[in-house]
Parts: C-alpha cells; structure tokens; sequence
C-alpha cells in the first residue's frame, strides 16, 4: 500500500504509544476519585496538561482535554456566542473551514445567528479588506481555519486578530487541526484554539481545546466535576499523556521534518506539471497538501482507481459529503468543474520517495488507458 492521506491521518507515533500503555498500567484510578489511586491519575493528567502548555506557550488552565477538534470546535464556537449572545448574533467565517465549523454554524443559522463568509484571494487567503467590512458592533465571534485541510492555504490569523481587536464584544476562534507540527502557531492572538492528535501521531479520540484565560464561553456538556469547567466527564488520562508524548515529539522534530516534506512536494509538483496535472495549492501552502485536479476526470474517479492499485489518497476532507464540490477549490477558482474534478495528495516525514516514484508510476498507467 502506497498511503499519500496524512492530512486525514497520522498513523500513532511510538512515543504517544508508549506514553498510552505505561499510564494505562500504572493509573489505575478515576481522576475525579478522591483516593490515592485517583489523586495518582490526577496528578499525570496535570502532568501533561504543563507539559502541552510549556510546548504551546500557554498556561496549564488554558489547555482543557476533548475527544478531538470536532468537539473543541463545536465547544469553542457555541460556547462563545451563547455567552456573549447579549451582545449580538453575528459571526464571520471563511469557506475554507471544517465540516466540524460549517456544521456547527448552519446549526446557529437555524437558530437565528448571522453569518457572513468572507471571500478568498488567488492564495486562498480571506480577504483582511472584506473581513475589515463584515465586522460590526454585534459581531460576537470570527471562525477560521489556521491551514485549509484541502488545498493547505495559510491563513494570516496574527493580520486578522488585529483588525478583530478593534471590536471589544468579538472573539476569534482558530482551529488549528492543520497547522500543528507544520506552521508556527501564533495561540498568543487568538481567544480559543482547537486540535486533534491524530494528525500528528497521537491516538484517534483524542484532542484539546486552548481557552484563553479570559474569554468567557458556556460548556456544551455539563454534568460532574472535572479537570476543567468547561468540560465534564471522566478524564482520559491515558489519552491526555499520549498526546503529550506526540506533540513533544512532533514539535521537536518539526524543522527536520519540514525540510523532508518540502522536498518531497516540489518534486511532486514537478513530476505532475510534466503529466499536465492541474495544481491547486498556491505555491505558499504547507508542503504537506498538495491538490491537484485532471481535466475531465471527477476526483472520485481518480481516488478509486488509485485505491484499486493499493495507492491511498482523498478528494476532500475525510469528513466531508462525497461526490460534492470541494467547496476551497470553488471558492479560489470560481470553477465547479475544477471543483469537482479536485483531489488531494498529502505528506509527511513519513513518506518516501520511493513510495512517489511508485505512486506516479500507477498514474501513467491510469492516464495512458483512459486516454485510450
């Protein structure tokens, strides 16, 4: 198997594993257990809750634990307009965000909440022009993706907390899924941030949300006390310290792993340019996203067939409703056919050469017998 789907998911690291079965075996308490064996598995969970903080830059009560960024992104977002809903019912966003937000804001829409989508350069970057004009004195959150999950666009979030600091009422909210172990991630402008730890070598399951201190958000599940107000339950120790382990790891190896990935794209691009397949990611995207689309062919078609000769790759995101439009390469190109004939190739340090050499070698034989 040839596996080109990083973006969708990191196999888990040894590290993370490891960290996984050594607190399974020696935490044998509830966190919330008010005995020596719980007090124990209290202890590793605010273990790890210093060690992601001191790795983001951020304070301990800030990092609060979830299941993955589907539920941080849906926690951070009602949680913020329903407490700050006395102000306005207002939000902007881009049409580059995760299933995970869109979900969650034609959730609000149908309750009476507002939103505006704001419009995409040639990079897909949303316009700091646009976003200047949509905010408003009602705007009570600003929703974006620090990296798109299909065409890798960065997103100038430090650009856009500044115009967003002009609105006392307003916060912004950045998932930042893609971003991790891949850009530098600016935690230090933003009220909340949402991640998985499956897309860097942690376990399936397993995520966290940044809170800022101060920013004040409604929990979405309530009942029992916790490690965190903001989200009840019994803590998954086990998962906690494994996604430390991870992103210790993820964040230590990032230049060494980055200048692997970088390397690997270019050639890509080059080979593909040569075979007249259409690149999608501007040439600014992390290097680990490279989308591409063949005149006349639906991604679909080409994700099957590949997946019929053992190579793995995605049309959109894992999460997204299939055989539609990929709503980012749309939203760039204006182009329903280059939008539905879009798919994504995605890499990592993981990847080698030899797997690219293969890959492209199974993509001649595709276009040479369908051009037949």
């Amino acid at each position: 198997m040839i596996y080109l789907d990083y973006t969708a998911h990191m196999p888990a690291s040894k590290p993370a594993l490891d960290a996984f079965l050594e607190t399974e075996n020696h935490c044998l308490g509830n966190a919330n257990a008010r005995h020596d064996a719980g007090t124990a598995a209290n202890q590793r969970m605010k273990d790890a809750q210093h060690q992601i903080a001191g790795l983001l830059q951020v304070k301990p009560e800030e990092v609060i634990f979830t299941s993955g960024a589907s539920e941080s992104n849906n926690t951070a977002i009602q949680g913020i307009v329903y407490a700050n809903r006395h102000f306005g019912r207002h939000i902007v966003t881009s049409p580059l965000e995760h299933p995970s937000v869109s979900g969650c804001l034609t959730a609000l829409q149908e309750r009476g909440y507002e939103i505006d989508v704001l419009p995409l350069n040639s990079n897909g970057q949303i316009s700091l022009e646009a976003l200047q004009q949509a905010l408003r004195p009602d705007t009570v959150l600003v929703t974006l993706c620090a990296v798109d999950s299909e065409l890798g666009s960065v997103q100038q979030v430090e650009k856009a907390a500044q115009i967003i600091k002009s609105f006392p009422h307003c916060r912004l909210h950045m998932d930042v899924t893609q971003a991790i172990g891949k850009i530098n991630v600016p935690f230090s402008c933003v009220d909340t941030a949402s991640l998985s730890a499956h897309k860097f070598g942690g376990i399936t399951g397993s995520g966290l949300l940044y809170k800022k201190k101060d920013t004040e958000m409604e929990p979405l599940i309530h009942g029992g006390v916790s490690t965190s107000l903001y989200r009840s339950g019994s803590p998954a120790v086990s998962l906690a310290a494994s996604l430390a382990a991870a992103l210790q790891e993820t964040l230590t190896e990032f230049e060494d792993r980055l200048r692997k990935v970088q390397a690997l794209n270019q050639y890509l691009r080059d080979e593909l340019t040569k075979r007249n397949v259409r690149i999608h990611s501007p040439k600014d995207a992390i290097p680990h996203i490279l989308n591409v689309g063949i005149d006349g062919i639906k991604g679909y078609e080409i994700r099957d067939w590949l997946n019929a000769h053992g190579v793995c790759v995605s049309v959109k995101s894992a999460c997204s409703v299939e055989n539609t439009p990929s709503r980012a390469v749309y939203a760039v190109t204006g182009n329903r056919r280059q939008a539905l004939e879009s798919w994504r190739i995605s890499l990592s340090h993981l990847t080698a050469m030899e797997e690219l050499n293969d890959f492209l070698g199974i993509l001649d034989l595709i276009l040479e017998d369908k051009r037949k």
